[in-house]
Protein backbone atom coordinates (compact mmCIF):
# COMPACT_ATOMS: atom_id res chain seq x y z
CA UNK A 1 0.00 0.00 0.00
CA UNK A 2 3.07 2.09 0.65
CA UNK A 3 5.05 1.62 -2.73
CA UNK A 4 4.39 4.85 -3.87
CA UNK A 5 6.50 6.52 -0.54
CA UNK A 6 9.57 6.88 0.56
CA UNK A 7 9.03 6.73 4.13
CA UNK A 8 6.78 4.83 6.10
CA UNK A 9 3.19 6.51 7.67
CA UNK A 10 4.26 8.80 10.93
CA UNK A 11 3.31 6.78 14.15
CA UNK A 12 0.99 9.67 15.57
CA UNK A 13 -0.42 9.14 11.71
CA UNK A 14 -1.26 5.70 11.87
CA UNK A 15 -3.50 5.96 15.11
CA UNK A 16 -5.04 9.34 13.63
CA UNK A 17 -6.05 7.47 10.40
CA UNK A 18 -7.13 4.04 12.25
CA UNK A 19 -10.50 3.01 11.80
CA UNK A 20 -10.23 -1.01 12.83
CA UNK A 21 -11.13 0.10 16.58
CA UNK A 22 -14.70 0.81 15.54
CA UNK A 23 -15.24 -0.62 11.62
CA UNK A 24 -14.41 -3.91 13.53
CA UNK A 25 -18.18 -4.62 13.81
CA UNK A 26 -18.91 -4.68 10.19
CA UNK A 27 -16.74 -7.89 9.89
CA UNK A 28 -19.93 -9.87 9.03
CA UNK A 29 -20.45 -7.87 6.08
CA UNK A 30 -17.28 -7.79 5.08
CA UNK A 31 -16.50 -11.34 4.82
CA UNK A 32 -20.24 -12.19 3.28
CA UNK A 33 -19.17 -9.53 0.58
CA UNK A 34 -15.96 -10.84 -0.24
CA UNK A 35 -17.39 -14.25 -0.07
CA UNK A 36 -20.04 -13.20 -3.44
CA UNK A 37 -17.35 -11.46 -4.69
CA UNK A 38 -14.93 -14.52 -4.84
CA UNK A 39 -17.37 -16.44 -5.76
CA UNK A 40 -18.48 -14.31 -8.87
CA UNK A 41 -14.96 -14.09 -9.44
CA UNK A 42 -14.58 -17.46 -10.09
CA UNK A 43 -17.83 -17.58 -12.20
CA UNK A 44 -16.86 -15.27 -14.70
CA UNK A 45 -13.39 -16.72 -15.28
CA UNK A 46 -11.21 -13.95 -13.62
CA UNK A 47 -9.80 -15.81 -11.00
CA UNK A 48 -9.07 -20.16 -10.93
CA UNK A 49 -12.06 -22.23 -9.09
CA UNK A 50 -9.49 -23.79 -6.82
CA UNK A 51 -8.14 -20.32 -5.59
CA UNK A 52 -11.61 -18.58 -5.00
CA UNK A 53 -12.43 -22.26 -3.17
CA UNK A 54 -9.14 -21.41 -0.49
CA UNK A 55 -10.66 -17.95 -0.83
CA UNK A 56 -14.27 -18.83 0.70
CA UNK A 57 -13.04 -21.13 2.74
CA UNK A 58 -10.24 -19.28 4.60
CA UNK A 59 -12.87 -16.50 5.05
CA UNK A 60 -15.48 -19.12 7.16
CA UNK A 61 -12.17 -19.74 9.19
CA UNK A 62 -11.29 -16.20 10.05
CA UNK A 63 -15.35 -15.95 10.42
CA UNK A 64 -15.38 -18.13 13.09
CA UNK A 65 -11.51 -16.72 14.68
CA UNK A 66 -13.49 -13.68 15.06
CA UNK A 67 -16.47 -14.48 16.72
CA UNK A 68 -14.76 -16.97 18.94
CA UNK A 69 -12.15 -14.07 20.04
CA UNK A 70 -9.16 -16.01 18.70
CA UNK A 71 -8.68 -13.13 15.75
CA UNK A 72 -5.42 -10.40 16.37
CA UNK A 73 -6.88 -6.91 15.21
CA UNK A 74 -3.84 -4.75 14.09
CA UNK A 75 -4.27 -1.08 14.00
CA UNK A 76 -1.45 -0.78 11.43
CA UNK A 77 -3.38 -2.45 9.07
CA UNK A 78 -6.00 0.67 9.35
CA UNK A 79 -9.32 -1.02 9.11
CA UNK A 80 -11.27 -3.93 8.95
CA UNK A 81 -10.32 -4.94 4.95
CA UNK A 82 -6.89 -4.99 5.75
CA UNK A 83 -6.91 -7.07 8.62
CA UNK A 84 -9.12 -9.69 6.73
CA UNK A 85 -6.83 -9.56 3.94
CA UNK A 86 -3.63 -9.57 5.74
CA UNK A 87 -4.86 -12.88 7.78
CA UNK A 88 -6.60 -14.17 4.72
CA UNK A 89 -3.12 -13.77 2.79
CA UNK A 90 -1.16 -15.55 5.76
CA UNK A 91 -3.78 -18.51 6.17
CA UNK A 92 -3.50 -19.42 2.42
CA UNK A 93 -1.11 -17.81 0.83
CA UNK A 94 -0.56 -15.82 -2.87
CA UNK A 95 -4.24 -17.38 -3.21
CA UNK A 96 -5.56 -14.43 -1.16
CA UNK A 97 -4.02 -11.44 -2.74
CA UNK A 98 -6.60 -12.52 -5.58
CA UNK A 99 -9.54 -11.25 -3.69
CA UNK A 100 -9.10 -8.06 -4.36
CA UNK A 101 -8.89 -8.35 -8.24
CA UNK A 102 -12.13 -5.89 -9.38
CA UNK A 103 -12.54 -4.43 -6.23
CA UNK A 104 -11.61 -0.92 -4.26
CA UNK A 105 -12.06 -0.70 -0.76
CA UNK A 106 -14.21 2.60 -1.78
CA UNK A 107 -16.91 0.01 -3.24
CA UNK A 108 -16.24 -2.71 -0.33
CA UNK A 109 -17.27 -0.51 2.60
CA UNK A 110 -19.50 1.50 0.83
CA UNK A 111 -21.12 -2.24 0.56
CA UNK A 112 -20.52 -3.08 3.93
CA UNK A 113 -22.07 -0.44 5.46
CA UNK A 114 -25.18 -0.81 3.00
CA UNK A 115 -25.49 -4.45 4.27
CA UNK A 116 -24.91 -3.01 8.26
CA UNK A 117 -27.66 -0.51 7.71
CA UNK A 118 -30.37 -2.83 6.05
CA UNK A 119 -29.70 -4.94 9.07
CA UNK A 120 -30.21 -2.28 11.41
CA UNK A 121 -33.55 -0.80 9.97
CA UNK A 122 -34.78 -4.36 9.72
CA UNK A 123 -34.22 -4.59 13.91
CA UNK A 124 -35.06 -1.25 14.53
CA UNK A 125 -38.71 -1.89 13.18
CA UNK A 126 -39.05 -5.01 14.60
CA UNK A 127 -38.23 -2.88 17.89
CA UNK A 128 -40.49 -0.11 16.78
CA UNK A 129 -43.30 -2.86 16.50
CA UNK A 130 -42.66 -4.01 20.02
CA UNK A 131 -42.96 -0.30 21.72
CA UNK A 132 -46.02 -0.16 19.36
CA UNK A 133 -47.51 -3.88 20.93
CA UNK A 134 -46.80 -2.56 24.41
CA UNK A 135 -48.94 0.88 23.87
CA UNK A 136 -51.73 -0.80 22.09
CA UNK A 137 -51.69 -3.49 25.06
CA UNK A 138 -52.12 -1.08 27.77
CA UNK A 139 -54.51 1.18 25.62
CA UNK A 140 -56.64 -1.92 25.17
CA UNK A 141 -56.27 -2.66 28.65
CA UNK A 142 -57.88 0.81 29.82
CA UNK A 143 -60.06 1.59 26.57
CA UNK A 144 -62.71 2.67 29.03
CA UNK A 145 -60.43 4.85 31.57
CA UNK A 146 -61.10 8.86 31.08
CA UNK A 147 -58.20 11.63 31.27
CA UNK A 148 -57.68 15.31 30.79
CA UNK A 149 -56.82 16.02 27.66
CA UNK A 150 -53.90 19.20 27.97
CA UNK A 151 -53.16 21.77 25.30
CA UNK A 152 -50.32 24.26 26.87
CA UNK A 153 -50.23 21.54 29.56
CA UNK A 154 -53.41 23.15 30.64
CA UNK A 155 -56.12 21.04 30.92
CA UNK A 156 -58.21 21.37 27.97
CA UNK A 157 -61.17 18.48 27.19
CA UNK A 158 -62.16 14.75 28.33
CA UNK A 159 -60.35 12.34 26.14
CA UNK A 160 -59.79 8.61 26.72
CA UNK A 161 -56.37 7.10 27.80
CA UNK A 162 -56.11 4.72 25.20
CA UNK A 163 -57.40 8.02 22.69
CA UNK A 164 -54.08 9.65 24.06
CA UNK A 165 -51.99 6.61 23.66
CA UNK A 166 -52.96 5.45 20.32
CA UNK A 167 -51.35 8.85 19.45
CA UNK A 168 -48.24 7.67 20.36
CA UNK A 169 -48.52 4.42 17.70
CA UNK A 170 -49.90 6.81 14.89
CA UNK A 171 -46.21 8.43 15.33
CA UNK A 172 -44.11 5.08 15.73
CA UNK A 173 -46.30 4.08 12.84
CA UNK A 174 -45.16 6.79 10.99
CA UNK A 175 -41.17 6.41 11.94
CA UNK A 176 -42.22 2.44 11.08
CA UNK A 177 -42.83 3.96 7.40
CA UNK A 178 -39.78 6.01 6.94
CA UNK A 179 -37.12 2.90 8.11
CA UNK A 180 -39.18 1.04 5.71
CA UNK A 181 -38.60 4.22 2.59
CA UNK A 182 -34.66 4.53 4.30
CA UNK A 183 -34.28 0.61 3.32
CA UNK A 184 -35.41 0.53 -0.23
CA UNK A 185 -33.08 3.48 -0.69
CA UNK A 186 -30.38 1.67 0.59
CA UNK A 187 -31.20 -1.75 -0.52
CA UNK A 188 -28.67 -0.99 -3.19
CA UNK A 189 -25.63 -2.80 -4.57
CA UNK A 190 -22.04 -0.70 -5.04
CA UNK A 191 -19.63 -3.62 -5.58
CA UNK A 192 -18.49 -3.31 -8.74
CA UNK A 193 -18.08 0.32 -9.00
CA UNK A 194 -14.34 -0.06 -7.82
CA UNK A 195 -12.44 3.53 -6.63
CA UNK A 196 -15.04 5.25 -8.83
CA UNK A 197 -14.95 4.92 -12.27
CA UNK A 198 -16.19 1.28 -12.22
CA UNK A 199 -13.71 -1.60 -13.08
CA UNK A 200 -12.60 -3.41 -16.43
CA UNK A 201 -13.09 -6.92 -15.31
CA UNK A 202 -15.99 -8.65 -17.32
CA UNK A 203 -17.99 -9.35 -13.15
CA UNK A 204 -21.66 -9.91 -12.91
CA UNK A 205 -22.79 -7.15 -10.53
CA UNK A 206 -26.78 -8.85 -10.42
CA UNK A 207 -25.08 -12.29 -9.56
CA UNK A 208 -23.35 -10.28 -6.41
CA UNK A 209 -26.45 -8.01 -5.51
CA UNK A 210 -28.73 -11.71 -5.80
CA UNK A 211 -26.51 -13.39 -3.36
CA UNK A 212 -26.22 -10.88 -0.93
CA UNK A 213 -30.30 -10.09 -1.36
CA UNK A 214 -29.70 -6.64 -2.86
CA UNK A 215 -32.92 -5.89 -4.68
CA UNK A 216 -30.50 -3.62 -7.60
CA UNK A 217 -26.92 -2.16 -8.26
CA UNK A 218 -26.06 1.01 -8.29
CA UNK A 219 -26.30 3.25 -11.58
CA UNK A 220 -23.26 5.76 -11.45
CA UNK A 221 -20.24 4.41 -10.01
CA UNK A 222 -19.19 7.87 -8.75
CA UNK A 223 -21.92 8.06 -6.92
CA UNK A 224 -22.01 4.36 -5.68
CA UNK A 225 -18.71 5.31 -3.59
CA UNK A 226 -19.42 8.66 -2.57
CA UNK A 227 -23.18 7.98 -1.54
CA UNK A 228 -24.12 8.51 1.88
CA UNK A 229 -27.51 9.37 1.80
CA UNK A 230 -28.94 6.36 3.34
CA UNK A 231 -26.27 6.81 6.45
CA UNK A 232 -28.06 10.20 6.84
CA UNK A 233 -31.91 8.78 5.94
CA UNK A 234 -31.62 6.41 9.05
CA UNK A 235 -29.87 9.38 11.48
CA UNK A 236 -33.00 10.94 10.16
CA UNK A 237 -35.51 8.89 10.71
CA UNK A 238 -33.90 8.15 14.06
CA UNK A 239 -34.13 11.94 15.21
CA UNK A 240 -37.46 11.34 14.47
CA UNK A 241 -38.42 8.34 16.65
CA UNK A 242 -36.21 9.53 19.28
CA UNK A 243 -38.10 13.00 19.48
CA UNK A 244 -41.45 10.80 19.74
CA UNK A 245 -39.61 8.98 22.35
CA UNK A 246 -39.01 11.96 24.05
CA UNK A 247 -42.29 13.59 24.03
CA UNK A 248 -43.67 9.92 25.65
CA UNK A 249 -40.70 10.11 28.08
CA UNK A 250 -42.00 13.78 29.16
CA UNK A 251 -45.55 12.69 29.77
CA UNK A 252 -44.03 9.57 32.18
CA UNK A 253 -42.10 12.17 33.82
CA UNK A 254 -44.79 14.28 34.33
CA UNK A 255 -47.77 11.66 34.75
CA UNK A 256 -45.81 9.82 37.54
CA UNK A 257 -45.16 12.88 39.54
CA UNK A 258 -47.07 13.56 42.41
CA UNK A 259 -48.70 16.94 41.15
CA UNK A 260 -50.62 14.26 38.25
CA UNK A 261 -49.99 10.99 40.32
CA UNK A 262 -51.53 9.15 36.63
CA UNK A 263 -49.32 6.29 36.76
CA UNK A 264 -46.94 4.38 38.49
CA UNK A 265 -43.64 3.12 37.56
CA UNK A 266 -42.77 0.00 38.15
CA UNK A 267 -39.67 0.07 40.21
CA UNK A 268 -37.66 -2.00 37.63
CA UNK A 269 -37.45 1.38 35.97
CA UNK A 270 -36.80 4.05 38.57
CA UNK A 271 -34.24 4.86 40.95
CA UNK A 272 -34.09 6.48 43.97
CA UNK A 273 -32.22 9.20 45.50
CA UNK A 274 -28.54 9.03 47.29
CA UNK A 275 -30.02 11.50 50.37
CA UNK A 276 -34.02 11.54 49.79
CA UNK A 277 -35.39 7.94 50.60
CA UNK A 278 -38.97 8.97 49.70
CA UNK A 279 -37.51 9.50 46.10
CA UNK A 280 -38.77 7.37 43.24
CA UNK A 281 -37.09 8.92 39.84
CA UNK A 282 -38.45 8.24 36.42
CA UNK A 283 -34.84 7.66 34.98
CA UNK A 284 -35.36 5.88 32.10
CA UNK A 285 -37.39 8.06 31.05
CA UNK A 286 -35.48 11.29 31.45
CA UNK A 287 -32.15 9.57 30.11
CA UNK A 288 -34.01 8.94 26.69
CA UNK A 289 -34.93 12.35 26.54
CA UNK A 290 -31.25 13.05 27.33
CA UNK A 291 -30.29 10.55 24.95
CA UNK A 292 -32.26 11.92 21.84
CA UNK A 293 -30.23 15.27 21.59
CA UNK A 294 -27.20 12.34 21.27
CA UNK A 295 -28.79 11.37 18.27
CA UNK A 296 -29.51 14.79 17.07
CA UNK A 297 -25.79 15.19 17.05
CA UNK A 298 -24.94 12.35 14.92
CA UNK A 299 -27.11 13.68 11.87
CA UNK A 300 -25.67 17.07 12.10
CA UNK A 301 -21.92 15.81 12.13
CA UNK A 302 -23.01 13.39 9.27
CA UNK A 303 -24.56 16.64 7.20
CA UNK A 304 -21.93 18.57 7.98
CA UNK A 305 -19.01 15.91 6.88
CA UNK A 306 -21.03 15.27 3.33
CA UNK A 307 -21.90 18.92 2.91
CA UNK A 308 -18.33 20.24 1.32
CA UNK A 309 -17.28 16.83 -0.23
CA UNK A 310 -16.57 16.70 -4.10
CA UNK A 311 -16.78 13.74 -6.34
CA UNK A 312 -16.32 10.82 -5.43
CA UNK A 313 -14.89 9.25 -2.72
CA UNK A 314 -13.21 11.33 0.61
CA UNK A 315 -11.67 9.75 3.78
CA UNK A 316 -14.21 11.90 5.23
CA UNK A 317 -16.31 9.47 4.38
CA UNK A 318 -14.85 7.54 7.35
CA UNK A 319 -16.58 9.51 9.80
CA UNK A 320 -19.95 7.85 8.80
CA UNK A 321 -18.88 4.85 11.02
CA UNK A 322 -19.30 5.74 15.00
CA UNK A 323 -21.97 8.30 14.48
CA UNK A 324 -24.22 5.65 13.00
CA UNK A 325 -23.20 2.97 15.07
CA UNK A 326 -23.96 4.71 18.49
CA UNK A 327 -26.89 6.21 16.70
CA UNK A 328 -28.28 2.43 15.76
CA UNK A 329 -27.67 1.45 19.29
CA UNK A 330 -28.99 3.93 21.10
CA UNK A 331 -32.08 4.33 19.36
CA UNK A 332 -32.37 0.36 19.76
CA UNK A 333 -31.90 0.16 23.20
CA UNK A 334 -34.25 2.90 24.26
CA UNK A 335 -36.89 1.11 22.06
CA UNK A 336 -36.56 -1.93 23.81
CA UNK A 337 -36.16 -0.66 27.29
CA UNK A 338 -39.34 1.67 26.59
CA UNK A 339 -41.17 -1.22 25.54
CA UNK A 340 -40.59 -3.26 28.08
CA UNK A 341 -41.30 0.33 31.05
CA UNK A 342 -44.71 0.85 29.44
CA UNK A 343 -45.69 -2.65 29.54
CA UNK A 344 -45.11 -2.11 33.11
CA UNK A 345 -46.79 0.66 33.92
CA UNK A 346 -49.82 1.07 36.48
CA UNK A 347 -52.58 3.34 35.96
CA UNK A 348 -54.12 5.51 38.28
CA UNK A 349 -57.74 5.52 37.02
CA UNK A 350 -59.18 6.58 39.84
CA UNK A 351 -56.97 10.23 39.94
CA UNK A 352 -57.55 9.94 36.15
CA UNK A 353 -61.19 10.47 36.30
CA UNK A 354 -60.95 13.03 39.07
CA UNK A 355 -58.24 15.30 37.31
CA UNK A 356 -60.80 15.14 34.09
CA UNK A 357 -63.56 16.51 36.19
CA UNK A 358 -61.79 19.55 37.68
CA UNK A 359 -60.97 22.61 36.07
CA UNK A 360 -63.57 23.25 33.70
CA UNK A 361 -63.27 20.80 31.09
CA UNK A 362 -66.78 20.29 29.92
CA UNK A 363 -66.31 24.38 29.09
CA UNK A 364 -66.27 23.71 25.67
CA UNK A 365 -69.45 21.17 25.12
CA UNK A 366 -71.33 24.20 27.47
CA UNK A 367 -70.64 26.35 24.63
CA UNK A 368 -71.53 23.84 22.20
CA UNK A 369 -74.81 23.39 23.93
CA UNK A 370 -75.60 26.90 23.64
CA UNK A 371 -75.03 27.01 19.95
CA UNK A 372 -77.42 23.92 19.02
CA UNK A 373 -79.98 26.41 21.14
CA UNK A 374 -78.99 28.92 18.45
CA UNK A 375 -76.11 30.82 19.89
CA UNK A 376 -73.07 32.03 17.38
CA UNK A 377 -69.81 29.99 18.99
CA UNK A 378 -68.17 33.23 19.26
CA UNK A 379 -71.27 34.71 21.68
CA UNK A 380 -71.43 31.44 23.04
CA UNK A 381 -67.83 31.35 24.04
CA UNK A 382 -67.56 34.44 26.01
CA UNK A 383 -70.71 33.62 27.78
CA UNK A 384 -69.06 30.34 28.91
CA UNK A 385 -65.84 32.08 29.63
CA UNK A 386 -67.76 34.51 32.14
CA UNK A 387 -69.53 31.61 33.65
CA UNK A 388 -65.89 29.69 33.78
CA UNK A 389 -65.11 32.97 36.04
CA UNK A 390 -68.19 32.97 38.89
CA UNK A 391 -67.63 29.53 39.44
CA UNK A 392 -64.18 30.14 39.97
CA UNK A 393 -65.15 33.10 42.09
CA UNK A 394 -67.56 30.93 44.10
CA UNK A 395 -65.07 27.99 44.34
CA UNK A 396 -67.43 25.44 42.56
CA UNK A 397 -67.42 23.38 39.73
CA UNK A 398 -69.71 23.89 36.54
CA UNK A 399 -71.84 20.69 37.65
CA UNK A 400 -72.14 22.76 41.38
CA UNK A 401 -73.65 25.45 39.69
CA UNK A 402 -77.82 24.85 39.70
CA UNK A 403 -79.85 26.80 37.04
CA UNK A 404 -80.88 29.79 38.21
CA UNK A 405 -76.81 30.57 38.43
CA UNK A 406 -76.75 29.39 34.68
CA UNK A 407 -79.66 31.87 33.72
CA UNK A 408 -77.53 34.91 35.00
CA UNK A 409 -75.24 34.38 32.21
CA UNK A 410 -77.93 33.22 29.02
CA UNK A 411 -81.50 32.44 29.50
CA UNK A 412 -81.35 30.30 26.45
CA UNK A 413 -79.95 27.24 29.50
CA UNK A 414 -82.14 24.64 30.87
CA UNK A 415 -82.47 22.05 32.82
CA UNK A 416 -80.52 19.59 30.56
CA UNK A 417 -77.61 21.41 30.14
CA UNK A 418 -77.09 19.68 34.02
CA UNK A 419 -76.61 16.55 31.82
CA UNK A 420 -73.16 17.55 30.25
CA UNK A 421 -70.69 15.17 31.76
CA UNK A 422 -67.55 13.67 31.23
CA UNK A 423 -69.19 10.65 29.30
CA UNK A 424 -71.74 12.92 26.90
CA UNK A 425 -68.32 15.08 25.76
CA UNK A 426 -66.48 11.81 25.07
CA UNK A 427 -69.82 10.76 22.95
CA UNK A 428 -70.34 13.83 21.41
CA UNK A 429 -66.51 13.52 19.65
CA UNK A 430 -67.81 10.72 17.61
CA UNK A 431 -66.02 11.21 14.19
CA UNK A 432 -63.39 9.46 12.50
CA UNK A 433 -60.25 10.30 14.58
CA UNK A 434 -62.03 11.31 17.61
CA UNK A 435 -62.05 10.44 21.14
CA UNK A 436 -65.87 8.96 21.46
CA UNK A 437 -65.44 5.60 22.78
CA UNK A 438 -66.82 3.64 19.86
CA UNK A 439 -64.16 5.36 17.34
CA UNK A 440 -61.65 4.43 20.03
CA UNK A 441 -62.86 0.75 20.02
CA UNK A 442 -62.45 0.88 15.84
CA UNK A 443 -59.09 2.83 16.17
CA UNK A 444 -57.80 -0.08 18.91
CA UNK A 445 -59.32 -2.73 16.26
CA UNK A 446 -57.63 -1.09 13.00
CA UNK A 447 -53.96 -0.59 15.36
CA UNK A 448 -54.34 -4.09 15.82
CA UNK A 449 -54.51 -5.44 12.33
CA UNK A 450 -52.28 -2.74 10.97
CA UNK A 451 -49.44 -4.28 13.56
CA UNK A 452 -50.50 -7.33 13.24
CA UNK A 453 -49.61 -6.68 8.84
CA UNK A 454 -53.38 -6.89 8.04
Amino acid sequence: MRNRFGKELDKLAKEYTASVSFDKRLYRHDIAGSIAHARMLWKQGIIPEKDAELIIMGLISIREEIEHGKFQFKEELEDIHMNIEARLIEKIGDAGAMLHTARSRNDQVALDMRMFTREAISETIAKLKSLQEALLTLAEANKDVSMPGYTHVQRAQPTLLAHHLLAYFEMFQRDIERFQQCYQRTDVMPLGSGAMAGVSYPVDRSAVAKELGFSEVSANSMDAVSDRDFVIEYMAAASMAMMHISRLAEEIVLWSSAEFDFIEIDDAYATGSSIMPQKKNPDVAELARGKTGRVYGHLMAMLTTMKGLPLSYNRDLQEDKEGLFDTVDTLNLTLEVFAAMIASLHINKERTRKATEENYTLATDVADYLVKKGVPFREAHGIVGKLVRYAIECKKTLAELDITEYKRFSQKFDKDVKSITVESALAARNIPGGTAPEKVQKALGAAREKLNGK
